[in-house]
């Protein structure tokens, strides 16, 4: 129960879900989990465990590409975990890398370590003997996976700055803070997976309340102008403010998101909209009080319209604002002037104010694993056993190897470049293209994304070329489902699956990620993409402006309108 008044006319109509019962019932995110996973007869979780592993970090996966051959056979699907640890900003040591990469190695169906939008690692089908045992494992190195999934806040992004040292410690040990105080209380994390005693005490959970928030919840930590981590993907984003290189503050934004789901136009990508500016020592009681608004008037009816980015529109921005300012007793001062002008990642050595090497490694689809003449992941762990430095996942699949002493940056290069994790023949399109896991493993999976993309990529490149422009690139993004997890909805062009073979495309987002991009043809296959590419991309190579991107000239050209109202052409 919230302690603040809670205004009828503000809350959702309808009967609560079944997702807030089991919350309700889980007895604090405990459910039957630990008896569940002394059940051998199957290799998944039963009831409402299913659900309620998320909490923990968890998603219940299975094979999708054995999963028929496995039916004939009268077998259960292949049931695994993902498992995605919790890590604010990004950065992990290297003697955890080399602990992480063990375990990935011995312990997963898959062997791989998978970087994720998120900005953290993902293991990939970790069979049920093993879960407890890797909830031990990463918590003796100082990794937990609380709270990454499930109706909570998520893991907090923050820039992956190497340049300008001094103020990325700034902001990310905010991007810490904020991400502890924002953890559930419950202690049952702690007593399913690291054995400790049960303390027999009421619970209370004074931000995310006894049945947590309405929907999941995803916060971020921006410098401008570089707009890395899309802060138009966020419920919650604080945008650096600095004077002489020191932060002061943040303008807060709230109330983004790009999920949507197929045929429901209540569904719908959306910006962010400006709450204000607050000093720095306010910047936890008002992380912790837009949740507590959103907690109270999320809906709880209709999950497909609970997260924060309807919240606003249903009760508005005006209305949003001033609860938080209520609740925190601190008023939002006018936004400072901010703006965002690129995004995406430096690829290659950049040198710090502190006169620090930094290297951003290309990871394609954030996929770490020893493929045939690259092998990226043997790389990466030499290089972790010599580096003195830490490793910044970033949020855009990539990994910066930070903070190399002059001295070790021949050593740390050569590594690098034997592994393949240097390669020169990769083209700027291919380092600014995305996409999600999709296919085999996420159950939500409606068209190929990460196995797809390297051949789509080598088919754009090949159009670029044709119409001379081999050096340009276009911000393109594949998604296997509308869930939004490869940020397709803040593309130049973004496919979002419907069906084997079959997409959504959108055109129209921009280099800044400042702009959704709109629906141009619906469920078509490659055969119509391309063809639409090509003539497009060919009328970019000789109509464009000077230093004008593939999204913006397709908006200047009237190929697309750019989004005025949020529902605007995302369905078919």
């Amino acid at each position: 129960m919230s302690q603040y008044t809670i205004k009828p006319e503000l809350v959702a109509p309808g009967a609560l879900s079944d997702n807030e019962r089991l919350k309700a019932d889980g007895d604090h995110l405990r459910g039957t989990i630990a008896s569940d996973l002394k059940d051998d007869i199957t290799g998944g979780f039963n009831g409402d465990n299913f659900m309620l592993i998320r909490f923990h970090g968890m998603y219940q996966q299975d094979d999708r590409d054995i999963r028929a051959e496995r039916t004939a056979q009268k077998l259960e699907p292949l049931h695994n975990v993902m498992l995605r640890a919790r890590m604010p900003g990004g950065i992990i040591t290297p003697q955890q890398w080399l602990a992480i990469d063990k375990f990935a190695a011995d312990s997963t169906l898959y062997g791989s370590i998978r970087l994720t939008t998120r900005q953290t690692f993902q293991f990939h089908g970790v069979l049920k003997p093993n879960i407890k045992p890797m909830h031990q494992f990463l918590h003796s190195i100082g990794i937990d996976s609380i709270a990454t999934a499930g109706d909570v806040n998520r893991n907090v992004l923050c820039t992956s700055n190497p340049v300008e040292s001094e103020l990325h410690q700034q902001a990310y040990q905010w991007a810490a803070k904020i991400s502890e105080h924002l953890l559930p209380k419950t202690r049952a994390y702690a007593e399913i997976w690291l054995d400790e005693e049960k303390i027999e005490t009421t619970e209370v959970e004074p931000i995310l309340g006894d049945t947590y928030l309405p929907r999941k919840f995803k916060t971020a930590v921006v410098i401008p102008p570089h707009n890395d981590i899309d802060v138009h993907a966020n419920d919650l984003s604080f945008v650096a403010v600095a004077e002489n290189g020191q932060l002061v503050g943040f303008n807060v934004l709230v109330g983004a998101g790009l999920a949507m789901t197929w045929g429901d136009t209540a569904t719908y990508p959306r910006m962010a909209d400006d709450l204000g500016f607050i000093p720095l020592e306010h910047t936890l009681t008002v992380a912790e009080h837009v949740v507590t608004v959103q907690r109270d008037y999320g809906n709880r009816s209709n999950r497909k319209n609970a997260k924060t980015k309807y919240t606003i529109d249903r009760i508005g921005l005006d209305a949003f604002r001033a609860e938080v300012e209520a609740r925190t007793g601190v008023a939002f001062a006018p936004v400072r002037p901010y703006q965002f002008t690129s995004r995406g990642d430096r690829i290659g050595w950049v040198e710090g104010i502190d006169g620090k090497q930094h290297l951003t490694l290309f990871i394609e689809n954030g996929r770490i694993l020893d493929f045939p003449g690259k092998p990226l992941k043997t790389g990466l762990a030499k290089i972790a056993a010599i580096h003195q430095g830490d490793l910044r996942m970033t949020a855009n699949q990539n990994l910066i190897i930070a903070g190399v002493p002059a001295a070790q940056k021949a050593d740390i290069e050569a590594l690098a470049r034997a592994h393949g994790l240097i390669d020169d023949s990769h083209s700027e399109q291919r380092k600014n293209s995305m996409a999600c896991v999709s296919f085999p493993t996420c159950p939500l999976a409606m068209a190929e994304a990460e196995r797809y993309l390297p051949e789509l990529v080598t088919k754009t490149e090949a159009l670029l070329s044709k119409h001379a422009i081999a050096d340009e690139h276009i911000v393109l993004r594949v998604t296997g489902c509308p869930n939004g997890c490869g940020r397709a909805m803040l593309a130049e062009v973004g496919l979002v699956g419907r069906g084997p073979g079959k997409y959504n495309l959108y055109l129209g987002g921009n280099r800044e990620g400042t702009r959704i991009p709109r629906l141009l043809l619906d469920n078509v296959g490659e055969a119509d993409i391309l063809a639409t590419l090509d003539g497009l991309i060919g009328r970019w190579a000789t109509e464009r402006n000077a230093d004008e991107g593939f999204g913006d000239f397709v908006i200047r050209a009237g190929v697309v309108k750019p989004v005025v109202v949020p529902k605007d052409d995302f369905h078919s």
